[in-house]
């Protein structure tokens, strides 16, 4: 199957298409959430790394779009090329307890035709620079196993392992583990 031009949404198989031009790296807006929704359940359908297990949709996705804004330590980014988000990158709340307030988890997705092209390494630098100056003292990732991919993504911005929980989540009748990493937030 061949790439559609930027702007004609994605192939058939959910892929972006890659298409001519830089990739910009900016906060996403309403307008961006139908993108990242496309993105979401194209890896929800195909993969293990999403822990989804059916399509949702823009209005089921809107009260966790919610949660982030253009300051402070819950921040949602995308990379955009044309006209097109080619992947996003989030730091949220790890868990509701004020004993975490100063933790966040990160979460990266990118569509299929934008993978091995540094559009992730952007999108965690830029995420990074952001978390600079808040009161941020710690990042969490969890990784699907098998992942390689994300977890060279991860080491590379200075994520160290933490554990692996083995087997706790279950997808289309897989049993699936998953690489529990942390790195330091400076503020």
């Amino acid at each position: 199957m061949t790439d559609r031009p930027p702007g004609t949404g994605p192939a058939a198989d959910g892929r972006v298409p890659a298409g001519p031009g830089p990739v910009g790296i900016r906060p996403a807006t309403a307008d961006d959430l139908p993108q990242i929704v496309e993105i979401l359940n194209y890896t929800a359908a195909n993969s293990i790394a999403s822990f989804d297990t059916r399509p949702v949709s823009v209005g089921e996705r809107s009260g966790w779009f919610g949660q982030f804004s253009h300051a402070g330590p819950y921040r949602l980014l995308v990379a955009q090329r044309g006209n097109r988000v080619v992947g996003y990158a989030c730091s949220g709340r790890y868990r509701d307890h004020e004993a975490f307030r100063e933790t966040v988890e990160v979460s990266i997705a990118l569509g299929t035709s934008s993978r091995g092209q540094g559009v992730g390494t952007a999108l965690y630098r830029e995420l990074f620079e952001c978390l600079a100056g808040e009161p941020v003292h710690v990042a969490l990732a969890g990784i699907a196993l098998p992942n390689d991919a994300s977890v060279a993504l991860h080491r590379k911005f200075g994520f160290t392992e933490v554990g692996v929980f083995r087997e706790y989540a279950v997808k289309n009748g897989q049993y699936i583990s998953s690489i529990w990493m942390q790195r330091p937030c400076c503020r």
